[in-house]
């Protein structure tokens, strides 16, 4: 009797999987890379793999809300004659007027002020409205100096110096021509229609030194008014938070992985930096090394999407957080209202990331006049202030939980991981052991 074999089920690659198959054919088609915006979409040890430990009988928690929980933070008390005072440790990241649309900036600086916290400007330049109905604005000084002039300097409430940004430490941003309109061409002084790319470093300094110099620079155009932040993308957090403290500044801004972008090549956005979980300890460690922890404030940016993760940065070390891709789905980013027209793109909501070419139906990351219409700032803007007011509270009730009366009292103590590699890049036990992987202890 003769037996068939059984049939099998066929067997794909894990390395070569359908997404890199069709990479391979898309690139073997066209001859360039990939460009998109939003962030790293790989799985990366994040903040979900910490869990608080919180209060019982070795902690004593605080009472629900009858007991006071302070969330306000102070940011630029080094030198600045006037620091940044905000109600709410979490601010809105730089995202530029020309990736984004008017109404949108409008929202972000409506948001950001009723919910009483700092938006930032971007690449570009500043905007009326955004400067209109921000209260607290953060001027950002690129290596494009798109925009950039002393008035703005001046009427910012503090300056944000760019060196790196999480999404692409070492590379430059994109700006598509379909974006350039008449008004971001004035603004940019560039042509209409024609592609930009932002630098990828500055064109009159290259080191410590010369930042240094930058720093004394705009702080006399400033008066010594402004708070003076030094953004890094993740890459060598422990030296460039030395650095740049070693160079002046008031507050470091360290961006992980999981930072978004409007535009950038995928193969940075996926293989170039660190992820945030991994950034945090070492420049506090730095920070503590020169004995400036907590006088020069740390801003943590890169992933941060609800009150867990706000309160598990602020239990690390950090002063702030700062959110962008959040705040823009918090604004009707990616919004399944509009998945027939996100389905046209050849996309769907949730993973709508082509910002660049101009076409978001959400009229957010566009400057097409009819497709900014669907945005109504004050609408947005409401939306957002109420974001971030859930986040605030969520962080409060965890720093309750622990028996915390400030926010910024959490501190690592009250975390445990679940991974290996959490606790190793959080430095904090693995949960069940007192073991930090490389620490020793078990």
């Amino acid at each position: 009797m003769t037996y068939k074999n059984p049939p099998t089920t066929p067997r794909k690659s894990a390395t070569f999987d359908d997404y890199t198959l069709s990479e391979i054919r898309r690139a073997a088609a066209t001859g360039i890379y990939d460009i998109r915006g939003a962030g790293a979409k790989r799985k990366l040890p994040h903040f979900d793999d910490l869990l608080f430990l919180g209060a019982s009988i070795s902690r004593y928690p605080l009472e629900g809300y009858r007991e006071r929980c302070d969330t306000s933070v102070v940011l630029g008390t080094r030198f600045a004659k006037k620091p940044i005072e905000l109600k709410i440790p979490i601010t809105i990241a730089g995202m530029s007027f020309g990736s984004l649309s008017g109404p949108a900036k409008e929202a972000l600086g409506r948001g950001a002020t009723a919910a009483g916290t700092s938006t930032t400007t971007g690449d570009g330049g500043m905007t009326e409205e955004e400067r209109g109905h921000s209260k607290q604005l953060v001027y950002q000084y690129l290596p494009s100096r798109y925009g950039m002039n002393p008035r703005d300097l001046r009427r910012a409430d503090a300056i944000e110096i760019v060196v790196g940004q999480g999404a692409k430490p070492g590379g430059g941003g994109m700006l598509l021509g379909q974006k350039i309109s008449d008004r971001v061409a004035n603004m940019r002084n560039l042509p209409k229609g024609i592609d930009q790319r932002s630098a990828c470093r500055h064109p009159d300094w290259t080191g410590p030194d010369d930042l240094e110099i930058k720093i004394l620079e705009i702080r006399e155009i400033t008066n010594w008014e402004k708070p003076i932040y030094i953004k890094v993308g993740g890459a060598r957090p422990y030296y460039d938070t030395a650095l740049a403290v070693k160079a002046g500044a008031d507050v470091v801004v360290l961006d992980g992985m999981q930072g978004g972008t409007a535009a950038t090549q995928e193969v940075f956005i996926e293989h170039v930096g660190q992820p945030t979980l991994a950034c945090i300890r070492p420049a506090v460690q730095a920070l503590q090394d020169l004995g400036m922890h907590r006088k020069v404030q740390l801003i943590v940016s890169g992933g941060i999407r609800n009150g867990a993760d706000v309160a598990k940065a602020l239990a690390l070390g950090a002063d702030a957080v700062s959110i962008g891709t959040a705040a823009l789905v918090a604004l009707g980013d990616n919004d399944p209202r509009w998945e027939a027209e996100y389905n046209e793109l050849g996309t769907t909501a949730g993973a709508y990331d082509d910002w660049h070419e101009g076409k978001d139906p959400a009229g957010i990351t566009t400057q097409d006049p009819e497709l900014m219409k669907r945005v109504d700032p004050v609408a947005a803007g409401r939306r957002l202030a109420n974001y971030l007011k859930v986040m605030t509270l969520e962080t409060q009730t965890i720093a309750r939980a622990c028996g915390k009366n400030d926010v910024h009292n959490l501190e690592p103590e009250d975390l445990c991981a679940l991974t290996v590699e959490a606790a190793a890049m959080a430095q904090v036990p693995l949960a069940g052991t007192s073991w930090i992987p490389g620490k020793g202890g078990f």
